[in-house]
């Protein structure tokens, strides 16, 4: 077995964020390596937040956001079980940071459950026919397109994007479980709404060659 430094484990605690104990236990279950530390930690923590599933989170917070420039902001609600919980300094900090990833990464739904049938059906089949323009066989297009698909999964729903706090390296579903695993209650992103300056507005576009002859008729 594996020497388990503190420095170790002090190292997967700043990775993971998860308690001293837990860092230890799963490096001397993983004989001191990192990375299956870490996956050890997930699978604990998704675990334990399942069990919770069925619990019904109405407290958190609303917060809201607007970027320095003035041009982008965003509105985050993030139910907890308890108002205590909503009073947790990380779990405020994470509804923060979070308000700021939507405004960089401009998600357009919460989850995979929220996309319309309609919409994945849509994008499946633009997926499929990318797939035969490639000139890939016929019975590879279905496999093909759905990593496409989750690919555009990753790109339009929050928690499969990758968490920009984070260097992009854990999507946003795996912070929020294993903060959900760290507090030790059901912890669920409910709705945002983002806004950007002028966005809907048709914007009068004037041909510049006419205007400058006008200019140059005057």
């Amino acid at each position: 077995m594996a020497k388990i430094s503190a420095l170790l484990v002090k190292e997967l605690r700043g990775n993971t964020g998860s308690p001293m104990g837990d860092c230890k236990k799963a490096l001397v279950e993983c004989d001191g390596d990192i990375a299956k530390a870490t996956e050890w930690l997930q699978k604990r923590t998704a675990a334990k937040v399942e069990k919770k599933a069925g619990r019904t989170a109405a407290e958190g917070l609303v917060q809201a956001y607007v970027h320095h420039d003035g041009r982008t902001g965003v509105i985050c609600e993030v139910n907890s079980e308890t108002d205590f919980v909503a009073k947790n300094a990380d779990f405020g900090q994470f509804v923060r940071d979070l308000c700021m990833h939507i405004a960089a990464m401009s998600p357009t739904y919460v989850n995979r459950d929220e996309v319309p049938e309609e919409v994945v059906a849509k994008q499946r089949e633009i997926a499929e026919a990318q797939v035969r323009e490639m000139g890939k066989p016929e019975h590879l297009v279905p496999r093909i397109a759905e990593g496409k698909l989750k690919a555009w999964f990753s790109d339009n729903c929050l928690v499969d994007q990758p968490y920009v706090k984070d260097d992009k390296s854990r999507p946003v579903g795996t912070v929020l479980t294993e903060l959900a695993g760290r507090i030790g209650e059901k912890l669920v992103i409910r709705r945002f709404v983002r806004f950007e300056l002028g966005e809907g507005i048709e914007k009068k576009a004037d041909d510049f060659a006419d205007e400058v002859a006008r200019m140059a008729a005057n």
